[in-house]
């Protein structure tokens, strides 16, 4: 079958700049275009896998070569021919059904008949994120065992899911960050199609969908971009690998490539916005940040739609959250390990590594809930330099608060949730500060239930690439004596092993045996959805004070009085009396009336597990205040004059 080549027809007619797409022309043939970057090679053959059959395509001037092809149809698997020699995979493959040394796929996306079309996106604001690995989440591992879950987490009060990275990567099971097929969903994980049944479905619940994207390298198997284009890659190193080039030479084709990326999730799957990954990895000396570039490229092709861009950076950088006249990226929000540091510190008393730099006291508590960052330029001993910069202007909701995810879990002793390293009381406290403070919360697959089942760091490579993955990892775990030495899972943790992958799914049944971590997840969380003064999370709307070391009072501030008072306990229980505090004295209205406060939750109720709601006596034998708990206030309905 000879091929056509219509520059005319396909450039008005092709929606990305890179990759294989399918046109109907009505009653004719089902036709393909394909294009690929590749500088280096000088003939490049698309060949069909079916029949051998191969197709040169056109170079062009600026290092693309293309081709229009009758008859290349959905779910035809091809390769590329570089200069006479190996055929490798499309380096904007859509799917990879045999891993990322098979063939590509050609995917027709306008197949998938979606029904969200009255679904407006995510906001910045209101939201709940829920972050799930889809090869644990469920015992079938996939986007379709997903969807049977989606209900559960909206009757807690998750609004929008956070999936780890999808891109297809080598192996059996990973967490997906060595992806070397950006456009590939993971087959490991069902077709794209399923990704797209599984966007819908959550969008037929109310549910946003964002992606995490890792743009700051590639996987080290199965990574064929620099076969295509060495100057795919700086030359510089990320922490896990080469960097990519974003302002070097021939950059522009690079930065399409990943902006082409960022653009594709949103239109071709729907989903609600990104979570970029370690974006202190992505180098970039460009008057225009490829960062910034992204939050521009998702804002475009939503359209209509509200979408939400998130970053990880580590050195908490703030610039990535300004606007872009201000010399910004115009993130909508940062990912606060300040928040999990300090919680974590405060739970369970381990202040090794990177938790060095915090006490747990809380002080740091409070700061925490009123300006997000503790760090914002200080001295950080652990890493010898200043982290952070100024972010007491940032609005909470712009910060993501979370007391566990997938890196914190896996840094500890056997994967163990935070829940087995605290005492039941400590824990339930800590969860009620998360989930009523103004930043948006972040909760880790099965936090809701108090999954017994670990987190592990697991990755299935080679046998070399693995022993080097299995050093690396023994070498990171180093700077955490504690957690070597409470070691006493039953088997070494191997990252390449399956059963570190296989017994870090969760076990749904415990949703049903642990209901009263359930019950206070969905409490709180209607608390927060509901509670008109919790819900407002207005700027400089809240205040704090420290009452000892390890006890804290909050105070939200609603209108006419109409304050919430959240008391904060992880010691022993505790005698307040005097209580020389304002930010504890009772609300007033406007008409100077006392309205003495009251219980409106406590942690210790019985339903969550607790020894039971006590009664906060305020008068005269000042504040008896439970030990290891938090107790949320409201003024009585019954105002007294003030006297």
């Amino acid at each position: 079958m000879a091929p056509r080549t219509s520059t005319t027809e396909v450039s008005a007619s092709r929606r990305y700049p890179i990759g294989v797409e399918v046109f109907h022309s009505g009653n004719g043939p089902i036709r393909a275009h394909a294009r690929v970057w590749a500088p280096v090679c000088d003939r490049i053959e698309l060949v069909r896998e079916d029949t051998g059959q191969a197709y040169p395509l056109t170079a062009e001037p600026d290092g693309y070569h293309s081709l229009l092809v009758d008859g290349l149809g959905p779910g035809t698997a091809y390769r590329f021919r570089l200069n006479g020699g190996d055929s490798v995979p499309d380096p904007a493959s859509r799917f990879q059904p045999d891993g990322p040394h098979g063939p590509s796929v050609v995917v027709d996306p306008s197949a998938f008949r979606w029904t969200d079309r009255e679904w407006r996106g995510v906001s910045n604001s209101g939201q709940v994120i829920y972050e799930l690995h889809v090869g644990t989440f469920t015992e079938a591992g996939t986007f379709r065992g997903a969807i049977e879950r989606l209900p559960d987490l909206v009757d807690i009060g998750v609004t929008i899911v956070e999936l780890m990275p999808l891109a297809d990567f080598a192996g059996k099971f990973g967490w997906g960050y060595d992806g070397v097929n950006l456009f590939a969903p993971c087959r490991l994980y069902g077709s794209p199609d399923d990704l797209r049944a599984f966007v819908d479905a959550a969008h037929a619940l109310e549910l946003g969908v964002i992606v995490d994207v890792v743009y700051n390298h590639l996987g080290p198997e199965g990574n064929y971009l620099a076969r295509f284009a060495p100057r795919y890659f700086s030359g510089e190193r990320t922490e896990w690998g080469d960097a990519i080039n974003f302002d070097g030479a021939d950059a522009a084709p690079v930065r399409e490539y990943f902006l082409t990326n960022a653009r594709y999730w949103i239109e071709e799957f729907h989903v609600d916005g990104l979570r970029l990954d370690a974006t202190q990895q992505i180098f970039d000396d460009s008057p225009r940040h490829i960062v910034a570039e992204v939050t521009d490229a998702v804002r475009a092709a939503s359209g209509s739609r509200r979408t939400i861009v998130v970053g990880e950076n580590e050195p908490q950088e703030a610039r990535l959250l300004a606007e872009r006249a201000a010399g910004g990226c115009g993130l909508d929000a940062l990912w606060n390990d300040d928040f999990q540091h300090s919680a974590a510190v405060a739970a369970t008393g381990r202040d090794e590594a990177y938790y060095s730099g915090y006490r747990g006291t809380a002080q740091e508590l409070v700061s925490v809930a009123k300006y997000g960052f503790l760090y914002q330029g200080q001295w950080f001993a652990w890493q010898g330099r200043r982290r952070g910069t100024p972010a007491l202007s940032v609005a909470p909701v712009r910060f993501i608060n979370f007391l566990q995810n997938h890196d914190q879990v896996a840094n500890t002793a056997g994967g163990r949730r935070l829940h087995r390293d605290t005492s039941p009381g400590r824990y339930r406290a800590l969860t009620a500060l998360l989930l009523l403070l103004p930043q948006t919360p972040m909760l880790f697959q099965g936090q809701e239930f108090g999954a017994s089942a670990p987190f592990l760091y697991f990755a299935d490579h080679s046998p070399e690439l693995s022993a080097l993955v299995r050093e690396g990892r023994r070498t990171f775990m180093a700077q955490f004596p504690s957690t070597i030495a409470a070691d006493s899972e039953p088997r070494p943790q191997d990252p390449g092993d399956s059963w570190a992958f296989v017994c870090s799914k969760l076990d749904w049944s415990e949703r049903r045996t642990h209901a009263e971590h359930v019950a206070l997840h969905r409490d709180l969380l209607t608390l927060r959805r509901c509670d008109p003064v919790i819900a407002a999370a207005r700027p400089r709307g809240l205040d704090g004070a420290v009452l000892t070391d390890h006890t804290f009072v909050l105070r939200f501030f609603g209108v006419a009085g109409d304050d919430r008072l959240l008391v904060v306990n992880l010691g022993a229980r505790l005698h307040a009396d005097p209580i020389a505090e304002p930010l504890m004295a009772p609300a007033t209205g406007d008409d100077g009336a006392v309205r003495p406060w009251r219980t409106v939750f406590s942690t210790e109720a019985r339903v969550y597990g607790g020894w039971g709601t006590p009664r906060l006596e305020t008068i005269p034998n000042g504040w008896w205040i439970p030990a290891e708990s938090s107790v949320l206030l409201a003024p009585s309905d019954d105002p007294t004059p003030h006297r």
